[in-house]
């Protein structure tokens, strides 16, 4: 038996069906059959697609954004206790109204804030760009999803129920959603990670505004074309980044 057989069983399997049907000759394998076989499945990958693995291929990446808790394109308004625990910026706009705690440096209209927008930009761009591996619509509450892209082409919510999201053992799995309009978190919501799923690697692609109402737990970089709203006491796990408007901030916790 060749070493290609023995860490191969299809391969053998596939041989010898051949054989049976007498397309292997005294032994030889005709070199078409052979070159058929040698592509017999003999991968341990488990349909990883990248770092990802699982279906949600490579992570999205942030690039100069990374290190922005807060990110918007006109205007950050705050009230009440909010901590930012990374920077905050503002590009092309330069408008901060309140005082959030931020433990990074705030960065308006200059350029260190303009290449974060561009490379908000970038990613969104690219999450939006991937390829859906499902399509998915209106509440996701209750509901325990494995890394993936998936595609809503209305709005999307979690409002039943908190959401469930489980890597399965992988610490690099992505999750990523396509959101065509708006995206909804429901008073006291929590999106839950399980199985080493990770914050970072999760990407909410907004079409137009996510709301984030009171006392909810999300996680994830919530990436809006338009705006991002926190309702009171709300906790993000990720970033808050708004390409073209506002960021609007009450009592908040943000943890990149």
């Amino acid at each position: 038996m060749t070493t290609l057989q023995a860490e191969c069983p299809e391969y053998q399997e596939e041989a010898n069906m051949r054989r049976h049907n007498g397309w292997v000759l005294s032994g030889i394998v005709v070199p078409l059959l052979l070159a058929g076989l040698l592509s017999v499945g003999c991968n341990s990958s488990d349909d990883a697609t990248g770092p990802g693995g699982g279906g949600g291929g490579s992570t999205v990446n942030l690039g100069a954004a990374a290190n922005y808790g807060v990110l918007a394109g006109q205007s950050v308004s705050n009230s009440g206790a909010t901590m930012i625990n990374a920077d905050l910026g503002i590009w092309p706009g330069g408008t901060l109204t309140g005082a959030p705690t931020v433990s990074g440096t705030t960065q308006l209209a200059n350029s260190a804030s303009q290449s974060a927008q561009g490379a908000l930009t970038a990613a969104y761009n690219d999450a939006a760009g991937r390829a859906a591996g499902s399509t998915i619509a209106g509440d996701l509450g209750g509901m325990t999803l494995a890394p993936g892209v998936r595609k809503s082409t209305s709005t999307l919510e979690i409002t039943s129920a908190d959401l469930t999201l489980d890597a399965g053992g992988n610490s690099n799995a992505v999750f990523i959603f396509q959101i065509a309009s708006s995206f909804t978190v429901a008073v006291g919501r929590s999106v839950i990670l399980s199985g080493g799923a990770q914050a970072s690697n999760i990407f909410w692609q907004v079409g137009s505004s996510a709301t984030l109402n009171s006392n909810c737990n999300v996680s994830g970089n919530i990436l809006a074309l338009t705006t991002v709203t926190m309702g009171t006491g709300a906790t993000l796990n990720g970033r808050a980044m708004a390409r073209n408007a506002s960021v609007t901030l009450l009592s908040n916790t943000i943890t990149p």
